[in-house]
């Protein structure tokens, strides 16, 4: 059990229409909005877009809208490489040869949108866009006279580089559905057009690799002098570079402003083919060396068994299952002067429903709360797994008593099993989350296992949620509801109720898989209910922003790591000469993520 509906006191519909408008934290900042100092990156001040709310922009909802490329392209295994410093040369030079085709195919785009543009000020703007390439292009030859060889010439174009410059050059020379021939754009709008086309197709270059600039600056050392890529991060992460990707998204809202909504849609088509092209190339890029992802690499269907579990409430959905519960029982309940048919189950009515569950959530707020503080050391305290066992179990004896009185009170009375699976098929799952579910279970060569360990009163709710997504063939222990003719009694066959019951189930499950395959073991969950599993499986992720989770979990020293930097650490002592069973449980360390795409992107990759 946990918060009840009286935090979201809406019916099942509103709660449904509430849940799509949901989106998970990005894990980096949105882009900048400042303008840069250099005036070789700066717009004429009678730029449309430098009035538009950062919001608002073109790039900018592009950019969110296909978070999970970006997160793709950083969880790829040529960047965790590049990041931790132990990428082999060989590899960065390749990246550079490929790097040096496809700037000068963007340098060309440049050239032709230049051409395509109908006034002074955008011409201008693209010019000193184009200049910025020519600079990069100067960076990558600097890397090339140090190294004294010619790798541009001794490295053939790749398909992936391939593919990306011919649709970039493509798109520049405006071979573009819906759009006229070349040859046959009569008028100055229908060039612009061209040049809105091509900046929709470069912007979310310049967007990403200004991204991932940002991102592995945050992870060097202050004094650390010795990576062997700092040259790189440095010019990507540079203010400089960050204005010129700024530059691009403007200039892409000011050529956008006088297109149609269909022309609009052509844009946004352009920008996200742009991206899956970028993740292509970076997953392209031959590698020699061990990497920790995606995790799946490093693993042998033949010897090795992936075990995969994961909680459903608030860690797969948008709103707890209990609440859906609630509402589905005041809002199916007789009304005051309904008389109930004497075979039929007595029910009260919505009004003595909502009633009763509220205090039920109240009280079982308040004392969750203090059930919390009493578990907590005084100070932190080492990690050690016992130790946290023995406090759980108090929490464990906390969610027993709440259950029971949910019970004794006969709220879950009366409800309808169709109405269970109704709720359960619109049910709204994180984002990401079907498609991780979908991808490993279609993948039988993977053989890999996904265990569901719920709270949940009612596990026929988790089975639609995921059956209704296309996924059928997960293990769910969760609790269960006994019904008479498809309505239920108010009784509950209890599997899962506290973090010992999860904990005793997970090893149960575990231990029932014993073969002579080795076993790797991830749990995914977001709450202190979880904490036993996380910590036991050989990697925890946590996700979402519980914070009795960090609380309790902090006080008895688990540490919590964001996941891509907990990578980057890994890649460099795997890269060092570490051991390759680098996952062990019980160390103490448990990753965040902030969404089930960056999960996806460390465990499956692209």
């Amino acid at each position: 059990m946990r918060l009840l509906f009286s935090s979201s006191p809406y019916p099942i519909p509103t709660l449904f229409r509430l849940a799509r408008s949901h989106r998970p934290v990005c894990s980096s900042p949105p882009p900048p909005t400042w303008r840069s100092s250099n005036p070789m990156a700066i717009l004429p001040k009678s730029s449309a877009a430098a009035v538009i709310p950062s919001e608002e922009r073109l790039a900018t909802r592009f950019w969110i809208k296909y978070r999970r490329e970006s997160v793709l392209s950083l969880y790829s295994p040529f960047a965790l490489c590049l990041a931790s410093g132990s990428l082999k040369i060989d590899t960065f030079r390749h990246y550079i040869a490929q790097d040096v085709h496809f700037l000068k195919a963007f340098a060309h785009a440049y050239e032709l949108a230049e051409d395509c543009a109908d006034d002074d000020d955008a011409k201008l703007a693209i010019s000193e866009l184009r200049k910025g390439i020519l600079e990069e292009l100067k960076m990558h030859n600097s890397f090339v006279q140090e190294w004294g060889s010619d790798c541009v010439n001794e490295s053939p174009v790749n398909s992936a580089t391939l593919k990306y410059t011919e649709f970039l050059l493509a798109t520049a020379s405006g071979k573009v559905e819906g759009l006229k021939a070349p040859g046959k754009l009569a008028t100055p709008f229908e060039k612009t057009k061209i040049a809105a086309y091509t900046l929709g197709a470069m912007t979310p270059c310049m967007r990403l690799y200004a991204f991932l600039g940002k991102e592995f600056q945050r992870l060097l050392e202050p004094n650390e002098h010795n990576h062997p890529y700092k040259k790189w991060i440095e010019n990507y992460s540079s203010e400089s570079f960050q204005a010129s990707a700024l530059q691009t998204e403007d200039l892409l809202d000011k050529l956008s402003v006088p297109l149609t909504g269909e022309e609009l849609n052509i844009i946004e088509k352009l920008y996200h083919q742009a991206m899956k092209l970028e993740i292509e190339f970076f997953y392209s890029q031959p590698l020699t060396q061990p990497t920790i992802a995606p995790l799946t690499k490093q693993h042998d269907p033949e010897q090795d068994h992936l075990m995969i579990f994961s909680d459903f409430d608030l860690t797969c959905t948008v709103v707890d299952s209990s609440a859906i519960l609630a509402e589905i029982a005041i809002v199916t309940a007789p009304k005051p002067d309904q008389n109930q048919p004497a075979s039929q189950i007595a029910r009260m009515s919505s009004a003595e429903l909502r009633n009763t569950w509220g205090l039920l959530s109240t009280q079982y707020t308040e004392e969750y709360e203090q059930c919390i503080e009493s578990i907590l050391p005084s100070e932190k305290v080492e990690f050690n797994y016992e130790t946290m066992h023995k406090a759980l179990e108090q929490l464990s004896d906390f969610e027993k008593r709440a259950n029971s009185r949910v019970i004794e009170s006969g709220v879950l009375k009366g409800l309808n099993l169709e109405d269970i699976k109704r709720a359960g098929q619109r049910l709204i799952l994180q984002d990401g989350c079907i498609s991780f579910f979908q991808k490993i279970t279609k993948n039988k060569s993977l053989n890999a296992n996904i265990h569901v360990l719920s709270y949940c009163w009612c596990g026929d709710l988790i089975r639609t949620a995921f059956s209704s997504g296309g996924v059928d063939v997960l293990n769910i222990h969760a609790n269960e509801f006994n019904y008479e003719e498809s309505i239920s009694t108010g009784e509950i066959v209890w599997k899962v109720q506290s973090p010992i019951d999860k904990i005793q189930a997970f090893n149960d499950i575990l231990q029932d898989c014993s073969n002579e395959r080795k076993k790797l073991s991830v749990y995914i969950g977001d709450s202190v209910g979880d904490l036993l599993c996380l910590v036991k499986a050989d990697i925890g992720i946590v996700i979402g922003s519980s914070s009795s989770l960090r609380k309790v979990g902090s006080q008895y020293g688990v540490s919590f790591v964001p996941l891509f930097p907990g990578l980057v650490k890994k890649q460099k002592e795997f890269g060092e000469g570490a051991s390759p069973c680098i996952w062990k449980g019980q160390s103490g360390i448990l990753y965040t993520a902030s969404s089930w795409d960056d999960i996806h992107a460390f465990i499956l990759g692209w």
